[in-house]
């Protein structure tokens, strides 16, 4: 059931009560239901820009289920439509129930109509040369819907591409345990993220992940490590910390299980100090719709210490950015990279996807 819906049935049911005055009740009485139903630091604000922001990406959308329309979906297809969908999704949206339930289901066929022979998910572009962003992505979104699928057919397509998927993954991983923009082609960490964040989302769905693919993947974060916490670009680069891959490193060493990680713990001082520093300026970090999704999620999965200060700034922040056609422009990107990380950022409090939840 939406929370559109639900709202409804709880405003009902309070108009109704037995002895009570409809005339009299049910204005303040629907006020107080609709307040209920947002959990802790959503506000009525920032829950209007999230419908303003997955109405625009609705209405974005092509037949087909990408956003190639727009120069982020054009450039990189695969990833926008993945993207969106986890956007999709975190709204409560499944392939059969939700008012986006036709957008989530177009990204499904969309994405299962570009599997590769050799189990990649990627466009015929090749998504700019990075077609494993894409893929990552893909494995993420799939599994996350795949528990929610009621189409016979459907699922057991959905099935099929995840297990190759993994399968691919599994074997496109380097020596050290990375992944770059091709599977073997080398290591970097943006790119490793997604991979084990796609797997996590496989597991949790019931799939089987080689254990030795993860473990070996942590180990890659690991070498990655720098003096004084965080992480670099990519083992043996030099560029030192960098915080947005150790926000990202934060939260997928969470996804992996590994809740009790050193590194983690240096990576999430290291992310922390920053952001406090900055006092959460949105453009001091340098890529930041990606940084803030990572961070994001590492905040929000560390506890209320760190979620209670950073996520009431960051929403307040995003709700002043949204343009006014409901778009947020991430990063230079584009229109559908910046409003499906936004409307991710601002639904994470609904846990309604098992990836992002504590």
């Amino acid at each position: 059931m939406t929370r559109s819906l639900l709202r409804g049935a709880l405003v009902g049911c309070v108009a109704l009560a037995p002895g009570a005055s409809p005339s009299v009740l049910a204005q303040p009485q629907e006020q107080a239901a609709a307040s209920e139903l947002l959990p802790k630091h959503v506000t009525p604000k920032s829950a209007k820009a999230v419908e303003r922001g997955l109405a625009y990406l609705a209405k974005a959308q092509t037949a087909d289920g990408n956003w190639v329309n727009s120069r982020d979906g054009a450039a990189y297809p695969i990833s926008m439509a993945a993207l969106a969908g986890m956007a999709f999704l975190a709204n409560g949206n499944t392939t059969s129930r939700g008012p986006y339930a036709d957008n989530v289901r177009r990204i499904v066929h969309y994405l299962l109509g570009n599997r590769q022979p050799s189990g990649i998910i990627t466009s015929a572009g090749q998504e700019q040369g990075r077609p494993m962003y894409g893929h990552g992505f893909s494995m993420l979104f799939l599994a996350s819907a795949y528990g929610m699928e009621t189409d016979d057919k459907t699922r057991a397509a959905m099935k099929d591409a995840i297990d190759h998927a993994i399968d691919l993954t599994a074997r496109g991983q380097s020596p050290i345990g990375g992944w770059t923009y091709f599977p073997g082609g080398g290591d970097e960490g943006s790119v490793t993220v997604t991979q084990i964040q796609g797997l996590r989302a496989a597991q949790n769905a019931g799939f089987t992940v080689p254990k030795g693919t993860i473990e070996e993947a942590v180990r890659y974060l690991e070498r990655c490590r720098q003096p004084g916490g965080g992480i670099e670009y990519s083992f043996g680069s030099g560029t030192g910390p960098q915080l947005a891959i150790s926000a990202a490193a934060i939260a997928t060493l969470y996804n992996a299980g590994d809740y009790d990680s050193k590194l983690a713990d240096e990576c999430l001082n290291f992310v922390w100090k920053q952001f406090k520093q900055n006092k959460g300026e949105w453009n001091q970090f340098g890529h930041a719709f990606y940084a803030n999704l990572y961070a994001a999620e590492a905040f929000y999965q560390a506890g209320d210490e760190y979620w209670d200060d950073y996520f009431p700034r960051t929403r307040d922040k995003l709700v002043g950015m949204q343009a006014g056609d409901g778009s947020w422009n991430g990063d230079g990107i584009g229109p559908v990279y910046g409003t499906a990380v936004a409307a991710i950022i601002l639904q994470l409090p609904y846990k309604f996807l098992p990836i992002y939840q504590r």
